[in-house]
């Protein structure tokens, strides 16, 4: 048995994190979250919030309780993406992480930096410069997640507010997929699905004439998901 559990000592030599890629939506820009590290390895680089995960614990939980921690952001649905693994992605040895991500309205957070976290911030995701570890490719894969899921699903309603114009819901379209969508075939289409609220009034205190606010009404669209509605919106031309 002592001959057999010192065969397996080689497996056992690793450490497990947790990495959080959250998106948010701003003054027309894909935003994601990130925390500007106090502690080697990458001290005082900008990465993404994540941290050990402790021996007993469920990585679901450790997801959530890192966030929390170095964030303050609780509450937040997270989606489990992939692990990453390469031998030398971590200074201190073998360091696997699971990745997860999420969809947040900004507004709806007051960001706290704690823990390993001198700072955090929201960054425009086409701004974003070196982070640390092989934090830029797990971004990547989230964003590859995001495109292909907003192609086919309303996860984009996530990202806005719950008054919304539609120039707001096309500007996140192209912040997404890096495109510029034609105005008058991107809202036919999306009227066409009717499953946006007219809310009866629009904006104020803009310059420009105010245009009509809208809201995502998801009873009504799994009432038409039932009914057989394709929800399927494509890209446009490349910025």
């Amino acid at each position: 048995m002592v001959q057999a559990k010192k065969s397996f000592d080689g497996f056992f030599k690793s450490a497990f994190t947790v990495d959080n890629v959250i998106f948010g939506f701003d003054d027309g820009k894909l935003k994601v979250l990130l925390i500007k590290r106090n502690e080697e390895p990458f001290a005082n680089y900008w990465a993404l919030p994540g941290y050990f995960v402790q021996q007993h614990e469920d990585l679901d939980a450790a997801a959530q309780r890192v966030l929390r921690e170095i964030t303050g952001l609780e509450q937040v649905y997270l989606e489990q993406i992939r692990a990453f693994g390469s031998p030398g992605r971590h200074d201190f040895g073998r360091v696997i992480t699971v990745a997860y991500y999420s969809l947040v309205k900004v507004a709806d957070f007051e960001l706290q930096a704690a823990s390993i976290a001198q700072k955090v911030a929201w960054h425009n995701l086409e701004g974003i410069d070196t982070l640390a570890f092989d934090h830029e490719e797990i971004v990547q894969v989230a964003l590859n997640r995001l495109k292909r899921r907003i192609r086919t699903q309303p996860v984009g309603f996530e990202l806005l507010p719950p008054a919304f114009t539609l120039t707001d819901l096309q500007h996140l379209y192209e912040a997404v997929w890096g495109v510029s969508l034609e105005k008058r075939n991107f809202r036919k289409k999306i009227l066409s699905m009717n499953f946006l609220q007219d809310l009866g009034r629009s904006q104020t205190g803009v310059a420009h004439r105010p245009a009509k606010l809208y809201a995502f009404d998801e009873d009504r669209y799994h009432t038409l998901e039932e009914e057989g509605l394709n929800f399927e919106l494509k890209e446009g031309k490349r910025k």
